[in-house]
């Protein structure tokens, strides 16, 4: 118990049938659990074909879509929605993907504190688990718990699969939210937390790490864990070593000051080839001349296609080498087929939707949506920086976007009619002046880089509009823009009923015709509409479950109350999240 109390209250009953109750004694705590013979176990056939009317990974299934074929509540009806529960979350940072299965929504609580299991049709709570945690040394400031969160959690089995900040990774009971096993991915006193949760292939729990701003002798890495012990079962690492491929990319700089590559967004997985893609973000120090490296410094800002076995890279595909501005291509890997070939899509900071050969890692296309000013990208997939761009020691230097960036880890949505993808962004530039030296370049050492100013400012091309939608297909092509005062802070939910759901820092939550970006619901919601909206259905009626939040990073918690003075949310923390459906006199009848 040396992660302190884990607490575990009460599964007070399961949903289409009666409980039960029995009292189980784990280590110091006492848990009062329902035992049902009934609960179906999640397999990886599960996993790839899931049912309709469930939600059981981060993105729904995983080939990263963000898609339910659910059409229930469509373009005709949508303007029906009613609220029909809502369950407050634990204060905090809350950027939450629910999940569901079977009738019940497990969900990250508030601040990264825990899991709750809810009754996805009532909102009434089966259990909960939290843990404490130990406290983080003064110098980790990114360990801080206010700084915590919780994106996604994983299903598989009966169990439910929580990669916490602290670099812990537990296996919880999904009936009853006792602690299964847990087992210590990395030392969260040198930095290592988790941000995002795993994926579940070929029975392995995958998760990626972050806090990969310290110099260590180990350094950034994704790993997995066999489904049923916890035992690691591979890990790789997402800098490339000296002697080793790729490890001639940073120089002479020694592996211990060979900090960053952190896979902070779960990935996605295509069972055909058997492969894991999975993403890293930029190096650090964030500039160049901080850092000591003029090359690629791989792995960094990679898409990496990994062995489901062995973890081993088959092969990567560097978006921004030798990147130079905190301008990272981490976020979600979107599998699409389409012109007889197999695609990996992703959009990060830059606003560049890459499109990637998922057998090969070959550059297939890129498509800029038109704000960036820092690099250029020929046809052949090659990244050039600007000259003026380059940060120089001590010179302010003025660019678009911000560290923050056009697309953050608000995950975009495919939607396999319009082949299309919707893509929530925050618009916007940046001053900011960055210092040579000053870094301590000894185990512990490393951290960011220094930098002052960070003054942010509305983009000249959208002066007004902080947010926007952008819907693009697979060719490029540009269907809609949707704008929005203040900026795009959730992730964007496609559904067979032609719909696509995102909202912003004002409080909006959007509906919106997928074809034509017409606005078909609206409304005003207690605090801003930030993690990840999903849609599921119990019982022959559709439900859409939305997150909202207070804090948020990237600036795009704080830029608003700025740029955005006219526009106001409550001070009070007030996350938590909101299930909408049809009222019953708009359900077809049976």
């Amino acid at each position: 118990m040396a992660h302190g109390i884990r607490r575990v209250r009460p599964l007070l009953g399961q949903i289409g049938g009666p409980a039960l109750v029995a009292l189980l004694a784990v280590a110091t705590g006492r848990y009062l659990a329902a035992q049902s013979p009934a609960f179906e176990p999640v397999t990886d056939a599960t996993l790839l074909n899931p049912s309709p009317n469930d939600w059981l990974n981060y993105r729904r299934t995983l080939d990263g879509w963000g898609y339910s074929p659910l059409d229930q509540i469509n373009t005709q009806n949508v303007n029906q929605l009613q609220l029909v529960w809502s369950w407050a979350l634990a204060p905090g940072i809350s950027q939450a993907t629910p999940l569901v299965y079977k009738g019940v929504m497990y969900i990250p609580d508030g601040g990264g504190t825990g899991i709750l299991a809810l009754n996805a049709v009532t909102g009434d709570l089966l259990w909960d688990f939290h843990k404490e945690f130990e406290p983080a040394s003064k110098e980790l400031s990114l360990l801080d718990p206010s700084r915590r969160r919780t994106r996604n959690i994983a299903i598989f089995g009966d169990r439910i699969y929580w990669a916490t900040d602290d670099a812990h990774l537990i296996a919880l009971n999904a009936q009853t939210g006792a602690v299964i096993w847990d087992r210590t991915m990395a030392d969260f006193r040198q930095g290592f937390r988790v941000s995002s949760g795993p994926i579940v292939v070929r029975g392995k729990i995958v998760s990626g790490m972050a806090g990969c701003d310290r110099f260590k002798k180990d350094p950034c890495f994704i790993s997995a864990y066999d489904a049923q012990t916890g035992q690691l079962a591979w890990k790789t690492s997402t800098i490339a070593r000296p002697g080793e491929p790729g490890g001639d990319t940073w120089g002479d700089v020694p592996l211990i000051q060979r900090a960053g590559g952190d896979a902070w967004i779960p990935g996605s997985y295509d069972p055909r080839l058997n492969l894991i893609y999975w993403a890293t973000s930029q190096a650090k120090p964030f500039t160049r001349f901080q850092r000591g490296t003029d090359g690629a410094a791989l792995y960094t800002n990679s898409v990496l296609a990994l062995d489901p076995d062995s973890g081993r890279i088959v092969w990567h595909r560097q978006l921004l080498p030798g990147e130079t501005h905190d301008q990272d291509e981490v976020f979600e890997n979107i599998l699409v087929d389409h012109r007889g070939r197999a695609s990996l899509f992703k959009m990060g900071k830059l606003g560049i939707l890459w499109e990637i050969d998922r057998e090969s890692g070959k550059f297939m296309a890129s498509h800029d949506a038109g704000y960036q000013s820092l690099v250029d990208v020929d046809k052949a997939g090659t990244v050039t920086h600007r000259p003026d761009a380059l940060p120089k020691p001590g010179v302010k230097l003025s660019f678009c976007p911000s560290q923050g960036g056009f697309k953050n880890w608000h995950a975009m949505a495919y939607h396999p009619t319009t082949q299309a993808f919707y893509i929530p962004m925050f618009i916007h530039c940046s001053e900011l002046t960055y210092f040579d030296g000053g870094i301590d370049r000894t185990e512990g050492g490393g951290g960011m880089g220094r930098n002052t100013g960070g003054r942010m400012r509305p983009h000249p091309k959208s002066p007004d509009s902080l947010g926007e939608l952008w819907a693009v297909d697979v060719t490029g092509k540009e269907l809609w823009r949707h704008k929005t005062r203040t900026p795009m802070t959730s992730a964007a939910l496609t559904t067979g009923g032609g719909l696509v759901v995102a909202g912003d820092w004002d409080r909006n939550l959007y509906i919106l015709d997928a074809a034509t970006g017409r606005s078909l619901f609206h409304m005003r919601m207690p605090n801003g509409v930030q993690g990840f909206p999903i849609t599921y259905a119990v019982n022959g009626r559709q439900y859409l479950a939305v997150p909202v939040a207070t804090l948020d990073a990237g600036g795009r918690a704080s830029v608003p109350l700025l740029l955005t003075p006219d526009r106001k949310r409550p001070p009070t923390n007030t996350n938590g999240v909101f299930v909408f459906a049809l009222p019953p006199s708009a359900l077809p009848t049976r």
